[in-house]
Formats: C-alpha cells, sequence, structure tokens
C-alpha cells in the first residue's frame, strides 16, 4: 500500500446533477463508499473515518440535494440515486468497492447490489429496509417540508435519529445534527422522501450475491428490527448486528457500529 493521499472532487450524477464527493486513505487499500442518510451529509460518518481509513480507501459523497451537491429539480427515483453512486465509483476510477450506508444510503446500497452486482464487494445495510414506511406516510412528509420548510420535521426526525438516553447524554451531538438537518435544502430533502415513497426492492434483493450485514437499532422506530430480518431472510448469507441505537446507530454506538462493520468487511 502506498501513503494516504486526501482528495475532493465534483462529478455530474444521473440527470447533470453536480456530486460532491471526499476520498481518504491509502491509495491501494481496498475501497469503501458510505451512503449517508435522509436529511444528513456524507458528515454522518464522522466517527467512522479515521478507523476506516486505516484499512480502506474510504469515499463519501453528499446526495444530491444535500451538503455540498446540488439540488436537481425532484422527484429523485431510487434508479438515479444509484446512478449517481456508480457516477462517484467512475469518476475516482474504482472498479469495485464495499458499500456501506445507512437508511437512506443503506436502500442505495441494497439496490446496487442487486443492480450492479460487478461494482459491489461487500454490503453493509444499516437502519434500513427494503420497503420502508407506506406511500401515504412520505407524501404527508413532503408536503409537511414544502409548506413548512426544515423546522417541521426537526424535531420528528431528532426523536427518530436518537434515542431519549442519547440525546440527554450527548446534547451537543445532537445539536450538530439538528443543526445539519434544518440546513438541508427543501427541495433535496423533499426529493430524496420521494425516493422512499416508491423504491419497493423486496423481490429484487434476492438476487443480491454479495456478503450483506444488516446492522439494525433496537430501538430504532424509522426502521425496526424486524425490517432488517426481512432483508437478512432474502439476501443469501446475510448476517445481522444489533445495537443498542435508535436509527442512526452508527452515531450513537460508533464504537460498537466501527467494530462489528470493520470485522465484517476484513473477515
Amino acid at each position: 500500500m502506498t501513503g494516504s493521499r486526501a482528495m475532493v472532487g465534483g462529478v455530474t450524477g444521473a440527470g447533470g446533477c453536480r456530486l460532491s464527493y471526499d476520498v481518504e486513505g491509502p491509495e491501494r487499500a481496498p475501497v469503501c463508499l458510505l451512503l449517508h442518510s435522509l436529511g444528513t451529509t456524507s458528515a454522518l460518518w464522522s466517527p467512522q473515518c479515521e478507523r476506516f481509513r486505516q484499512s480502506f480507501r474510504v469515499i463519501r459523497y453528499d446526495v444530491r440535494g444535500h451538503g455540498r451537491s446540488q439540488p436537481a429539480v425532484g422527484p429523485y427515483t431510487l434508479d438515479q440515486l444509484g446512478r449517481d453512486a456508480l457516477a462517484v465509483l467512475d469518476a475516482v476510477g474504482v472498479a469495485r468497492a464495499h458499500l456501506c450506508g445507512v437508511s437512506l444510503g443503506g436502500l442505495t446500497a441494497l439496490w446496487l447490489g442487486a443492480r450492479a452486482p460487478d461494482r459491489v464487494d461487500r454490503i453493509v445495510a444499516a437502519n434500513t429496509a427494503a420497503r420502508l414506511g407506506t406511500a401515504q406516510g412520505w407524501a404527508d412528509r413532503i408536503d409537511r417540508v414544502r409548506s413548512g420548510g426544515m423546522a417541521a420535521v426537526v424535531d420528528g426526525g431528532i426523536a427518530q435519529w436518537f434515542t431519549e438516553r442519547f440525546r440527554a447524554l450527548e446534547p451537543e451531538t445532537v445539536e450538530r445534527f439538528r443543526s445539519l438537518l434544518l440546513r438541508c435544502q427543501v427541495d433535496g430533502y423533499a426529493g430524496a422522501c420521494a425516493v422512499l415513497r416508491d423504491a419497493d426492492v423486496r423481490e429484487e434483493i434476492g438476487q443480491i450475491a454479495a456478503m450483506t450485514l444488516v446492522v439494525t437499532g433496537r430501538h430504532d422506530q424509522a426502521t425496526p428490527p424486524a425490517l432488517g430480518d426481512l432483508i437478512r431472510s432474502r439476501v443469501s448469507g446475510a448476517c445481522r448486528l444489533e445495537l443498542d441505537a435508535a436509527h442512526l446507530s452508527n452515531v450513537e454506538q460508533a464504537d460498537a457500529f466501527t467494530a462489528g462493520v470493520l470485522d465484517f468487511l476484513r473477515r
């Protein structure tokens, strides 16, 4: 392995949307692509990056309409998000990568495992589902954010992301994520909600051949453990890691998440 070199770049994703990405870690190490959740940015992975980049070439990018990436006109589709991820890999010159995604990012990783198997080594699908929520629930969320802005969804988002215990113990972390959600662009948030409204890969995931780790949060109300069990039952050989956390388990149980994922990816 050669030494570590950081790189910041941009690439045009599906439909002309400009995506911003960062690359860190040894240049000849195996690649791990990190995919963040709805309403966050690639900063979601800050608790993992230092340890991950010791063993992997780590690529993070902001989903369209989030962070530094453009808020392309929505609604978005899961196919677009999957092709965006492939565009990022192509821009960095990566043929295959491990995929590690939380929530919306985990759903995107499952899509890639089914639709682009030649680009995927192993998959970590965390706090996600093959079918997440209901169409009406997401339609209502879109209406709410369109009429009231991000402030209309921030309290509910924080309550789902972290347990009450964590909110009391780590107020600075919680406040940082509250600010992150408030800064999310309405068009980007609503566009990504449309992905979750429409996406259903329950049948497709049976095609996934990649080794897969399903991470669940014991207190996750957005994607309860039963939804992770469904993924595990349909992806041949998939294993599961349950953490004492709510929806953003990689933040609330950062050490256990990092250790569990690294153990899986190094096997």
